[in-house]
């Protein structure tokens, strides 16, 4: 197992790296209030939770929540950054080693991790360790299907690869170790259910990502055309993300 503290480059903010994102911030949001709905939960994770910036959105739905974050320098922003937000601890740790017990939590949430992960598998394997027997697991894939990626290939005559899809230049290749890549959404959903969950729901993220509209349409606009975009294009992939959600069976 390597350890995924990439985000303890003194060079790197990941707070910072938000500035200018609210759109894309409150695209994930929406999603993940969509698919929890009125559901309410004893235990949380937010596995590669970073600073917690979702830390407030799930305190709403379970008493405890734990960030789980293998960067030093990302939990100590994140000390500062919730505040006195009760019941929200960090805790080291990474998707293919989490510190908890078996069948600890009943809600798990891994957002903007999968990228960084080729073979999700082992992964998955831990998740369904740690939640109860009825326990939810909402998972976004950086999605190698989306539109744009199509329009790209058939231009090409070929289509897109089910392997993960390597998205660091050249240069980034011969100077970064971590990975990060697009997955092909129909894989994830079949390495899912191998590893034994069941697909509840799923959602495209984040359809209108593009500087030239984020230029012309205010944000609340954008997230009321989101919210009708998000389950209207799941079934064809077509956000640059797409949310899982997905039960233990």
């Amino acid at each position: 197992m390597t350890k995924a503290n990439q985000y303890d480059d003194p060079n790197f903010n990941y707070v910072d790296y938000w500035n200018g994102r609210d759109y894309e911030n409150a695209a994930e949001e929406l999603a993940l209030n969509m698919l929890l709905g009125t559901s309410t939960f004893d235990r949380a994770a937010d596995v590669g939770g970073g600073f917690g910036r979702l830390a407030k959105l799930l305190r709403s739905y379970a008493k405890d929540v734990t960030i789980v974050e293998p960067s030093k320098q990302q939990r100590d922003r994140g000390k500062k950054f919730i505040g006195d937000l009760k019941n929200v601890t960090f805790k080291d740790g990474q998707g293919d080693k989490l510190p908890f017990k078996d069948g600890e939590l009943n809600l798990i949430t891994m957002i903007r991790v999968m990228h960084h992960l080729p073979d999700p598998k082992p992964t998955f394997k831990e998740l369904h360790r740690v939640l109860t027997a009825d326990g939810t697991l909402v998972l976004e894939v950086a999605n190698s299907l989306h539109f744009k990626s199509r329009i790209k290939a058939a231009l090409k005559l070929k289509r897109v690869p089910k392997d993960p899809v390597e998205r660091r230049s050249e240069a980034n290749l011969q100077r970064e170790s971590i990975a990060f890549v697009n997955h092909h959404p129909k894989v994830v959903n079949d390495q899912l259910e191998a590893a034994g969950f069941a697909v509840e729901k799923i959602l495209s993220v984040s359809n209108l990502r593009s500087p030239g509209l984020k230029k012309v349409l205010p944000e609340k606009a954008m997230i009321r055309i989101e919210r009708v975009l998000q389950p209207a294009l799941a079934k064809f992939y077509f956000g640059p993300s797409v949310f899982f959600k997905v039960r233990k069976k």
